[in-house]
């Protein structure tokens, strides 16, 4: 009789492991897996051509309302992060009452869970005093 010594079995165990493993991978042929590995789609940013011809975009700075709805409307429309709702007057007014210099100020370094820039770090000052302005201007 022979012994079956562990380097043995496990020369056993991986050759029978080994042709399961290979059958692993779809069939097809390369060009069909190049196909299912593609992305699916692409992610476009506001201002890129996308595959198809460009919008003119403006190369001055974005409006108060374009700053809140791209960075500013996810927390203040939905009250994440303990942000103020928008047009929720009596949320702002003990902020208002602070003046707009301490909003702005708040708005530049971030306080509590808002971030600084509210996220917007491509935004200069004035676009960020255009969307403090929009926000407060429901609840002046």
């Amino acid at each position: 009789m022979q012994r079956i010594t562990l380097l043995s079995a496990v020369f056993i165990v991986v050759g029978l492991t080994l042709p399961t493993l290979a059958e692993v991978v779809p069939p097809g042929t390369d060009a069909e897996i190049q196909l299912r590995l593609a992305p699916f789609g692409s992610l476009c940013r506001k201002g890129e051509a996308c595959g198809q011809q460009a919008d003119t975009v403006s190369t001055g700075p974005q409006s108060g309302e374009d700053v809140y709805n791209q960075f500013c409307f996810a927390c203040h429309a939905t009250g994440a992060s303990e942000a103020p709702l928008f047009a929720d007057a009596e949320a702002w007014q003990p902020r208002l009452a602070k003046g707009l210099p301490t909003l702005m100020s708040n708005t530049l370094d971030g306080l509590g869970l808002m971030p600084p820039r509210g996220t917007c770090m491509n935004c200069s000052e004035d676009e960020l005093r255009l969307a403090v302005d929009f926000m407060l201007d429901p609840v002046r």
